[in-house]
């Protein structure tokens, strides 16, 4: 895989992320109990200095003390900077975990905690994207699913979960469109996840997936 290539208006969004990933590195130097972290948030403790956190589907590595993150090696992560923003929500998702179990409860973001006043930004970077580029070929959805460990879920005209993080699900879900009835689609979680990540992550979360299954695919 090719270095992301960055726009000329790619550095001031970096540096607007840069508080912050700094402030979560900090929050994860002062976890006192760094095995018990790995257990809550099914991450792979390697030893006291060393941890692994799958996401999307791909290891991640942090290195401690200095809170080090970065992607395993793999014939094509060579090189391969992590944007900050997916530092920041591996962070966050290891910080904030509490090891709470799934509760086999689906919500809507709605329904997640402030969720309601975060839905415009959640529909527009989510829902909107998501149906725009898959409503009318819900097929395509599954094929570019594949590649964060997506498996079919038996919702809507077609489903997929992903495995976001070892705790966290997501389940896309679309109704296929046609000339009379336009495409609808919606974003499904387990009940448990206000235990895994701050409701603005959560946008964040499904706005990368979301991007990256877009970006991957290509127009009909």
């Amino acid at each position: 895989m090719m270095k992301e290539r960055r726009s000329p208006s790619h550095g001031s969004r970096e540096q607007g992320f840069e508080l912050p990933y700094q402030l979560a590195r900090k929050q994860l130097a002062r976890i006192t109990n760094l095995e018990e972290q790995c257990h809550r948030s099914g991450a792979r403790y390697v030893g006291p200095n060393s941890i692994i956190v799958h996401y999307l589907n791909r290891p991640y590595h942090i290195t401690l003390p200095d809170v080090g993150l970065s992607l395993e090696d793999s014939p094509d992560s060579v090189g391969m900077e992590v944007p900050l923003t997916d530092k920041i929500l591996i962070l966050h998702y290891f910080n904030q975990a509490q090891g709470t179990p799934a509760t086999g409860r689906l919500i809507t973001f709605k329904q997640i905690p402030g969720g309601i006043s975060y839905y415009p930004a959640f529909f527009q970077r989510v829902i909107a994207p998501l149906v725009n580029r898959f409503g009318k070929n819900p097929d395509l959805l599954m094929k570019a699913a594949v590649r964060f460990g997506g498996y079919e879920a038996p919702y809507g005209d077609t489903s997929v979960t992903i495995d976001a993080f070892p705790r966290v699900p997501v389940t896309l879900v679309l109704w296929r469109g046609d000339e009379e009835v336009a495409s609808a689609g919606n974003v499904l979680f387990d009940g448990n996840i206000p235990d895994y990540l701050p409701t603005e992550d959560v946008t964040a979360l499904c706005g990368n997936i979301v991007w990256k299954m877009v970006k991957d695919t290509p127009s009909a």
